[in-house]
């Protein structure tokens, strides 16, 4: 689920709040690192279940206005379409997914139920609910379009659901659109044939991709001083308090993995760390950061002191 873009991202906010404490314990952020990532885990099953608790309180509503007094011949025969839909019937039925809901103790939305209803609600009020709802059957590509474009323009976007997100965990607010593309790509993906493990990915694609986590975050923290020596020294002309504190860090990550890190080509370490200046720094960063690190590359390739072994990782 987590790509290397996402690890360099989860790192990049570790080393920014270590700079900001008093704390020199690799152990402690390195845990912390992977709580958090775990954590992304958790907001993904969290994110995911919010569909399976809007149909099951479609489904309560529909019973519930069959036993008014007064029920409408509608309330009486209600369209089932929703209740029926067989993508959610694939998320609901889902025994890996259950089982993970569970020895995760993910239960917030029967605790929270009100955000369900917020959701539901704002379905029912909604003209995607309304034109899917104009007839009374429908094929698995139908409901599943249906359901992207209920998670992408209903649930994805509710400002409640992110007040709430924000309040349980402070770290989910950047993790939010991660999720919500993963879902989005997955549900893109499903067929009626799926697997269940479709919707219960690993977290890490393997295990090589979590020890670049954690070496990636020790070996940055232990060579602050040092990588800050080299970005000074190619930023002589510029006031110090003007550099972006998020610039300062990717550069220090960057030179980590080109020092550190000799099977990873240059090339992608540069996009990588380009991109996420776009995303999380100045409009100016990018063009800054990318000056900096090409400076550095002449200079490690002048001296040969560029640690890459392998063809084609210059």
């Amino acid at each position: 689920m987590l790509n290397r873009r996402h690890i360099r991202i989860k790192v990049m906010q570790i080393i920014y709040a270590f700079q900001g404490s008093e704390s020199d314990d690799l152990k402690k952020n390195e845990r912390f690192l992977l709580q958090s990532m775990e954590n992304m885990y958790n907001l993904y099953l969290l994110v995911l279940s919010l569909m399976i608790e809007v149909q099951a309180k479609a489904e309560d509503y529909l019973v519930k206005s069959q036993k008014k007094h007064l029920a409408t011949s509608e309330e009486k025969n209600p369209n089932r379409k929703f209740i029926n839909n067989e993508l959610l019937a694939l998320l609901k039925n889902n025994a890996l997914l259950a089982e993970e809901l569970e020895n995760r103790k993910i239960n917030n939305w029967k605790l929270d139920d009100e955000y369900v209803d917020i959701l539901f609600r704002a379905l029912l009020d909604s003209e995607l609910y309304k034109d899917y709802m104009a007839t009374k059957v429908s094929t698995f590509k139908e409901d599943k379009l249906f359901v992207i474009d209920m998670f992408k323009e209903i649930i994805a976007p509710n400002d409640k659901l992110y007040e709430y997100l924000e309040d349980k965990n402070i770290t989910w607010l950047d993790d939010l659109p991660v999720i919500n593309t993963t879902i989005v790509k997955l549900l893109r993906k499903v067929k009626a044939q799926t697997t269940e493990s479709h919707f219960v990915p690993k977290l890490f694609k393997d295990l090589d991709d979590r020890d670049f986590a954690t070496d990636l975050l020790k070996k940055t923290l232990l060579n602050l001083s040092a990588y800050s020596k080299e970005i000074e020294g190619k930023t002589a002309n510029w006031d110090k308090e003007r550099i972006a504190n998020i610039d300062f860090v990717l550069l220090q990550m960057a030179i980590c993995e080109f020092q550190k890190f000799p099977s990873i080509p240059v090339k992608v370490t540069i996009n990588e760390y380009l991109e996420i200046a776009k995303e999380y720094s100045t409009p100016k960063s990018s063009v800054f950061i990318n000056g900096i690190l090409d400076k550095l590359v002449k200079e490690y390739t002048d001296k040969g002191t560029l640690n890459k072994i392998g063809r084609g990782l210059m």
